[in-house]
């Protein structure tokens, strides 16, 4: 005897066309009823129209997420276009901040190097720093005015304050500096207002130390050093810096001269000066004892005396 089986597609397939043909039925009443015009169905389909709408706003709510997605997304592109050209503009602004902050400092010390008093025979040349070609052991700068514009070797050089070195190396266009900070750089200075002489010996150091005071007791922190002009290295009378006492108990000059900013330095012409040519010449010939000749007699240089 043969078993029945049952599919469960044979119920589903006549469940859908009846289904299929309700929605066939059920849309071609609304075609019919939107085509109809007539003031009854007009009224009927306003009242219809009134009645389902309003209850469908779940059905329009993901088209409405949608749409408010779409346009913060392009109001978010626009803020990012926004936020890349503020940008630009703010890396524009700090370039102009700093070159408008060099040109400050650089205008500053120009009005320093001309409010400067020194002394009215003293002419000067300001040149532009070159390049600093300092190092642990040896420091100085490199300015560009040389033999063109009549830089001598031995001149002094300072930015709009103090002291800053002297002129050591000649070219056609530029010249070395070196500072008064470099282990081989000693010149003579005085302290104020003891008048205490001393020698300023670099050390590689931004406090170089005062040696050979000749009365240290009168000196005190604070005091002004300014070159003495002894030996003809330097006028007198050039701010160096002041007086302090370091670690070591020694005393050293703290110097006027701001040698962290160096732009430009003022360049004495000091042709007063006595340029030293022939260092040979400062030596005496020795005399043999046959050019001397005897002694004068006393009377002679009675009689010579007596016609005085």
């Amino acid at each position: 005897m043969a078993k029945n089986r049952t599919n469960p597609e044979d119920f589903a397939r006549p469940i859908r066309r009846i289904l299929i043909g309700a929605l066939v039925v059920l849309l071609l009443a609304l075609f019919l009823l939107w085509r109809i015009d007539s003031p009854r169905v007009e009224r009927f389909r306003t009242a219809l129209v009134d009645r389902t709408v309003p209850s469908f706003d779940w059905v329009m709510l993901p088209v409405t997420k949608a749409v408010q997605m779409v346009q913060g997304f392009q109001s978010y592109t626009k803020l990012y276009e926004q936020n890349q050209e503020l940008r630009q503009e703010l890396k524009q602004m700090r370039g102009w901040k700093e070159a408008a902050l060099r040109l400050e400092q650089q205008n500053a010390k120009l009005l320093d190097l001309n409010q400067v008093r020194l002394d009215p025979k003293l002419t000067h040349i300001t040149g532009v720093v070159l390049a600093d070609s300092g190092s642990p052991f040896r420091q100085s700068v490199l300015i560009n005015v040389g033999e063109r514009d009549g830089v001598r070797d031995g001149w002094a050089a300072m930015d709009g304050i103090g002291l800053v070195g002297r002129i050591s190396g000649v070219g056609r266009r530029s010249a070395r500096v070196i500072l008064l900070t470099d282990s081989s750089s000693r010149i003579p200075v005085v302290v104020e207002p003891s008048g205490q002489k001393a020698l300023l010996s670099g050390d590689n150091s931004s406090a170089p130390p005062l040696e050979f005071v000749e009365k240290a007791d009168l000196v005190r922190p604070g005091d002004r050093v300014v070159t003495s002009g002894d030996g003809g290295v330097f006028p007198a009378g050039l701010l160096v810096g002041s007086v302090a006492q370091g670690p070591d108990r020694r005393l050293r000059a703290l110097l006027a001269a701001d040698y962290e900013r160096l732009d430009f330095l003022r360049v004495l012409r000091s042709h007063d000066l006595e340029a030293i040519t022939d260092p040979g010449g400062l030596v005496a010939e020795p005399v043999s004892p046959d050019d001397i000749g005897p002694p004068a007699p006393p009377e002679a240089t009675a009689e010579g005396g007596s016609d005085g």
